[in-house]
């Protein structure tokens, strides 16, 4: 702490330093740790990223934390995130000469969104390349990506905590660990559907019904051909 209660700046270069040599000592305890490394300036570059990190930068009310998180993550202070059905946990480095632990709960996909969702995409998506790498038409970021009436959460659906002394409702180590969801989805998207707890599968299959549907009808009529659910998803990429 500097003088008049403010915080001491500190280089941009020192904050990577720090961050940098306490993953090293992180890894000698921990080797499953996963941190979030960003290449280049930008922190995502596809679809899934994308919307992830445009949802979060909607909510008004953390406007003025967000920027903050966005300089964390890109400092390489998010030393550990790992996403499970519903839950993100995180380690980020901060002023302290400890990491904080930030933990973060998302709700559910709500039902009725699932089906508005679902009812909206049939017969629109052929493949599972089509839906992770975002290859679908223009239409389908609203319904996906609005928090409103899509699949991305909105700010009443996202509940976190950090165990650093800030008091602000969303700290710095909060917004840096929900940008690092976004970098994560950039590589996997599959862990979005796992983090609202969806069943992308059944969106692939009730997309390719009409599809399916079609390949029976023009099958041969002699022979008794079943196609099992394992079958459908092999033929469509999936």
């Amino acid at each position: 702490m500097g003088y008049y209660g403010f915080y001491e700046y500190v280089p941009v270069a020192q904050k990577k330093e720090k961050a940098k040599k306490t993953l090293e000592k992180l890894k000698k305890t921990n080797p499953d740790i996963s941190p979030i490394i960003i290449e280049g300036r930008t922190i995502v570059n596809k679809w899934w990223g994308k919307a992830w990190n445009k949802n979060l930068e909607s909510y008004a009310d953390f406007s003025n934390r967000i920027g903050r998180g966005r300089s964390y993550v890109k400092n390489g202070a998010v030393l550990d995130l790992k996403i499970k059905e519903g839950k993100v946990k995180a380690l980020v480095q901060g002023s302290g000469s400890k990491p904080y632990n930030v933990e973060i709960s998302i709700d559910k996909l709500d039902n009725t969104k699932w089906e508005k969702v679902t009812e909206f995409c049939n017969h629109k998506i052929n493949t599972m390349e089509t839906l992770l790498e975002g290859k679908f038409p223009k239409e389908f970021d609203e319904i996906f990506s609005d928090s409103k009436s899509g699949m991305f959460p909105s700010p009443k659906e996202i509940h976190f905590k950090c165990s650093c002394p800030d008091s602000a409702i969303m700290c710095k180590h909060i917004a840096a660990t929900l940008y690092g969801v976004g970098a994560r989805l950039d590589d996997d998207p599959i862990l979005f559907f796992k983090l609202r707890d969806i069943d992308f599968q059944e969106l692939l299959k009730k997309s390719m019904e009409e599809k399916m549907q079609s390949m029976l009808k023009n099958a041969d009529k002699k022979s008794e051909r079943i196609i099992d659910d394992t079958d459908v998803f092999d033929l469509f990429g999936v």
